[in-house]
């Protein structure tokens, strides 16, 4: 009898445990930011001089538990802000929770391999080692991400910034 009841506590503890890391990496964490907390969506031009992007219906989260936690959606108002834009080559779209519904990776992703969307830079290094992409869509949506760049990748790990790369700031490995 005596073994069941300790069974049945593990259980019951192990089930728990599960809910509540599942809690903490879906829901916990994330904060919806309004427009303002956002800031101004820019995307860099040929010069690194940031171009302001006209968008709507703006959707937006973000943890102060990782760098690389933002996500936002939008609806761009005006397409002539990224005709001198620069173009992000690696973009890699990372996945939001599900109940932030309107991004998706995967879509986002297979839209950036087809060349049916495009990929630009919001910002660079900030925090360092850390990209904002800006993809658009063809039916006008675009989506946002945070993602660790070249810099970040070699830094993080723990060796020297690779040639080309900004001076890291102190203690960043």
């Amino acid at each position: 009898m005596i073994t069941r009841i300790v069974i049945s506590v593990l259980l019951a503890f192990a089930l728990f445990s599960g809910v509540l890391m599942w809690y903490l990496q879906v829901y916990a964490y994330y904060d919806e930011l309004t427009p303002a907390q956002v800031g101004e969506v820019v995307v860099l031009d040929d010069r690194a001089a940031p171009v302001p992007v006209a968008v709507s219906n703006l959707r937006a989260i973000d943890s102060n538990s990782s760098p690389i936690r933002f996500r936002a959606c939008m609806t761009i108002e005006d397409a002539s802000a990224f005709d001198n834009a620069v173009i992000h080559e690696r973009a890699e779209p990372l996945v939001a929770p599900g109940w932030f519904d309107c991004f998706d990776a995967r879509e986002v992703g297979e839209a950036l391999e087809s060349g049916q969307a495009r990929s630009y830079v919001w910002k660079l290094n900030e925090p360092y080692g850390i990209d904002r992409v800006l993809a658009v869509m063809p039916d006008g949506r675009a989506l946002a991400w945070n993602q660790i760049n070249v810099c970040g990748e070699v830094v993080f790990d723990g060796d020297p910034a690779p040639p080309g790369c900004p001076t890291p700031p102190e203690g960043t490995y």
